[in-house]
């Protein structure tokens, strides 16, 4: 080499170290100028990714989701070997070898610079995408390009790969709201990562690049191109085999919307929730992965909600049909797509199907579902029962032909039966025992050889018959325009079991478990009757069932209440007067009590004050409560005579499972101390005003009851750690009250509730005039329960309605079930409780004959002698104070 060349040489030599070392310096520049400004990657340790709220069931039954993104965080150790090669083919099959940084690519993205003046393709690793996902934005510009440069190899320095491969797999945004291939995988698929197919693996793997375009629901064909490609990757780095890219490849795309899939249907009860996380943790509840711990039982909640409809669905059919729901063009019927677009825009509302009508014959029609099948609906199955809805009190003649309702457009309701082996097989018994009836009426006097009923040699009468199979009938049916409401909670602690707010939480997101205050009739009185056992009245005390009127001086206004039916008894027992539910003996008893003070009793049951009417209407029921203060009143009957708190939400678990929050109710404590309480009995003046108005008033739509947020208990606490209920009543009137509100099952308006065939259940019905309101409250040592029905715009249900007609039946659908199998429990008696013999129509005590009843020991009526017996009900002398001891020659108590 000559000189000259040795010298040129030399000089590129230079040029390219004083380039190099200029570049250096440049980008060290660069570095010293962004580094400032760049977020710690120390923080991805300690990441918190956006993770919906969860809310469960006390058995770990998932009733709602909610938030922005749909996440389902794993791990790596979760996550599937070959779905991660899959990963690696499709984005970056390096990720393991190099630094954070693929030179390679990065020369691809400098060329698209250089040319276009844009980077089109970023050359991006793994790590790289990481770091966009978490800290940058996907602009492609070059400052956002070195950031992520720099980024990448911080990341890489510290953390693993595993953990920065984790990131990347929970992180990334695939599509459908779904960040993270655990949450892809259940929108795509309906199933866990771990359960799909290697194609599914490598679909999943596809989306990434551009989560739209090859997105499998929207661009299948684009979708399916991308993920053999990716197969093909796969084969070509050895990671399957021949034959598994063979069948993979020719595997069909079945990707669809999935849902996320709930364990129990509970709207009512998830947005409770919902409310009570964000009143807890903000808005960080939608996102940083809480999850909700209820106290609702799934399998209660699923008979609550079960009962409940069919409750509402048996009193709507009692009043008459109201017609199709819509009337559809007939010439939609030619286009069969545009019809299950019509039908799929409709919602499902009580299992409730819609249908349009295709076809009507003289006793049937045709109706096609939203799956596209046409089934016939025949005349015993739901058409020959209709009578047309006049009104709430009337309803049209029995159709005599399908065509007299019905028309090819037309939008009905349908219900799915299934009726089971069993049934089919009893229904073929049957047929079979009329064949033959009908047969030997045929044959008779005729002379045969041969047993023409005879089964088949070596076969029993069972193997003769078909096989039973179970069978799928549709019956005609429709959306109740009445609504509804039950809470059942568990008396010991106001654990709410369940709670539902209405028919369906599609057709109306109004919680009438919370948010319905309505007039509870004669459902209140046992309150009232509580404050007199409480004040020394007895079940046998005497009160004069006789009309009253309350008029005031200078005013012709009057209030002059009346029974149910409108007569009277006279005298009368208060264990009668309860479960007869009579309304003189409730106003006249509150009356004596005075109003104030019977206030500040039923206070103690956890009502508040300025919710109660204030004169004497009250004791027919006239202030506007929730079913959820009904309920919690009643568990003091159930429970003894405590006061708790309903509570909806037991615990909550951070993303980590960690306890953030742990409720810690008021718990009845049957051993500990108990606070006495003092009621006067002197009587109140009448509030005429109030009195004048209508005790069955339009109900008020109240705010939601809030349930109260409890103390956050020790997270070891042990049962001494649990605050103990107060006393609402002392325990000898809690068994008193119960015992009495027992006979309302057993002799009154509650002997529906026999069917139940349990002597530990008890309650009350409730009807406001109109009448507008049902109800029944009851209970059971186990649960305690309250049911309404009526209308949300106060519209009468019907004058042969009452609370034993239509809510008492959904008590007992849903009480049944929930007691199945427990055994009879009952409140235990007090020591000073004393039972004796008495006169049913006086009250006092007998030798012989008459009834037995319970009393307190120091409130133990006189011995009846039949000097004094002729003048009881007479102006005799004066009686004495409620409840004091009464000697031979004493009258009962009387109230007139």
């Amino acid at each position: 080499m000559t000189q000259k060349a040795r010298n040129r040489l030399l000089s590129l030599l230079w040029l390219a170290l004083a380039g190099a070392a200029a570049g250096a310096m440049a980008l060290s520049s660069i570095y010293m100028y962004l580094k400032p400004g760049l977020p710690s990657v120390e923080s991805l340790r300690d990441i918190r990714l956006q993770t919906p709220l969860r809310i469960y069931s006390r058995d770990m039954k998932l009733i709602g989701e909610f938030g922005e993104k749909r996440r389902s965080p794993i791990t790596i150790e979760q996550t599937p070997d070959m779905f991660i090669k899959a990963i690696l083919a499709a984005e970056d099959d390096t990720f393991y070898s190099h630094s954070g940084v693929s030179l390679k690519g990065l020369m691809r993205a400098f060329r698209q610079l250089v040319a276009s003046g844009s980077i089109q393709s970023g050359g991006s690793t793994l790590t790289m995408q990481v770091a966009r996902n978490f800290f940058l934005t996907r602009e492609q510009r070059f400052i956002r390009k070195f950031n992520e440069i720099l980024l990448s190899l911080q990341i890489e320095q510290e953390l693993s790969k595993d953990e920065i491969l984790a990131l990347y797999i929970n992180k990334i945004f695939l599509g459908n709201r779904a960040y993270g291939f655990q949450a892809a995988a259940q929108v795509y698929y309906g199933k866990d990562i771990n359960e799909l197919s290697l194609a599914q693996w490598a679909m999943m793997a596809g989306l990434p690049k551009a989560p739209s375009t090859y997105n499998p629901i929207a661009n299948p064909s684009r979708a399916l191109v991308r993920r053999n490609w990716i197969l093909k990757r796969m084969l070509d780095l050895g990671y399957i085999d021949q034959d598994e890219y063979k069948n993979s490849i020719t595997a069909p795309v079945t990707a669809r919307y999935h849902s996320r899939d709930l364990d129990i249907d509970a709207p009512y009860v998830a947005e409770m929730a919902r409310k009570e996380a964000v009143d807890l943790f903000g808005d960080a509840a939608y996102t940083d992965g809480y999850q909700v711990i209820t106290t609702v039982d799934s399998k209660l909640q699923d008979r609550a909600r079960k009962a409940l409809q069919k409750g509402l669905e048996t009193y709507d059919g009692r009043h008459g049909y109201r017609g199709p729901e819509q009337r559809l063009d007939p010439e939609l019927l030619a286009d069969n797509d545009q019809l299950v677009d019509l039908l799929q825009e409709i919602p499902v509302l009580g299992g409730l199907q819609p249908a349009v009508v295709t076809a009507v014959a003289d006793r049937s029609i045709s109706v096609q579902l939203r799956d596209r099948r046409v089934i016939e609906i025949p005349w015993d199955r739901g058409l020959g029962s209709i009578r047309p809805y006049l009104s709430e009190n009337a309803r049209g003649a029995s159709l005599q032909s399908a065509g007299e309702m019905f028309a090819p457009g037309d939008v009905v309701r349908l219900r799915r039966v299934v009726i089971s082996a069993e049934q089919v097989a009893e229904e073929q018994k049957k047929a079979r025992a009329a064949a033959i009836e009908n047969a030997a009426e045929s044959l008779a006097g005729t002379e045969i050889t041969d047993d023409p009923f005879s089964t088949p040699e070596g076969l029993s009468d069972e193997e003769a018959l078909d096989a039973p199979q179970s069978r799928e009938e549709w019956h005609l049916t429709q959306v109740p325009t009445a609504q509804g409401a039950l809470v059942s909670l568990q008396p010991e602690d106001g654990a709410i079991r369940a709670l539902v707010g209405g028919y369906d939480f599609r057709q109306s997101h109004f919680n009438r478990v919370t948010q319905a205050a309505r007039q509870p009739g004669s459902s209140f009185k046992p309150f009232i009757y509580s404050a007199a056992i409480e004040r020394g009245y007895t079940a046998a005390s005497i009160i004069n069932d006789a009309p009253i009127i309350f008029e005031q001086t200078n005013l012709q206004d009057v209030w002059r209440p009346e029974n149910d039916g409108g007569d009277f008894l006279g005298p009368t027992r208060l264990r009668k007067a309860l479960y007869l539910s009579r309304n003189m003996v409730s106003i006249r008893l509150l009356q004596s009590l005075g109003l104030d003070r019977a206030l500040t009793f039923v206070e103690g049951f956890g009502f508040e004050r300025d919710k109660l009417a204030r004169n004497l209407s009250i004791a027919l029921g006239s202030s506007a409560l929730t079913p959820l203060e009904m309920v919690r009143g009643y568990a003091a009957f159930a429970n003894g005579g405590f006061r708790v708190e309903p509570y909806l939400v037991d615990q909550v678990l951070d993303v980590r499972g960690d306890t953030v929050y742990q409720a810690l109710p008021l718990t009845v404590c049957m051993e500990c101390p108990e606070a006495g309480q003092e009621h006067s009995a002197q009587p109140e003046p009448i509030d005429l005003q109030g009195l004048q108005q209508d005790t069955a008033l339009a109900s008020e739509e109240r705010e939601p009851i809030e349930l109260r947020t409890l103390p956050v208990a020790p997270l070891q606490a042990d049962e001494q750690a649990r605050p103990r209920a107060p006393r609402a009543m002392s325990a000898e009137t809690a068994y008193i009250m119960d015992s009495m509100l027992k006979d309302v099952i057993k002799l009154g308006t509650g002997r529906k509730a026999l069917v139940m065939k349990r002597g530990d259940i008890a309650g009350k019905t409730g009807t406001t005039n109109g009448p507008r309101d049902a109800w029944f409250s009851g209970y059971s040592p186990y649960l305690a329960t309250s049911t309404w029905v009526g209308f949300d715009d106060n519209t009468p249900i019907g004058r042969n309605e009452y609370g034993g007609s239509a809510a008492l039946p959904i008590w007992i659908d849903f009480m049944s079930s929930a007691l199945e199998g427990l055994p009879e429990r009952h409140l235990a008696q007090p020591d000073n409780i004393v039972t004796m013999r008495i006169n049913p129509r006086t009250g006092l005590r007998t030798s012989s004959g008459g009834i037995f009843e319970i009393f307190r020991a120091d409130k133990v009526p006189g011995r009846e002698t039949y000097s004094n017996y002729p003048s009881i009900y007479s102006d005799g002398p004066e009686a004495p104070a409620a409840g004091e001891h009464q000697t031979q020659e004493e009258l009962p108590e009387e109230i007139f």
